[in-house]
């Protein structure tokens, strides 16, 4: 095969996003519902793209500020 023609992205679990994140399952659910996780409908299942997983994670970080602590 000559390449990927869906750009190489792969697609996670609910279960794999929330063992990654070391939430559960329901705040994945949760994330996706309020369209804060895009997530893609498969059957009855959802499917989360890596690149938007890791766009949600960029996104929600926070700047700790040391000097406070």
């Amino acid at each position: 095969m000559a390449g990927n023609p869906l750009g190489g992205d792969r697609l996670l679990t609910v279960a794999e996003v929330a063992d990654h994140m070391r939430v559960s399952n329901m705040t994945v659910y949760r994330l996706i519902k309020a369209g804060t996780l895009p997530a893609l409908r498969v059957g009855k299942n959802y499917r989360i793209r890596a690149r938007d997983l890791s766009a949600y994670l960029d996104a929600s970080a926070t700047a700790v500020d040391e000097s406070q602590g």
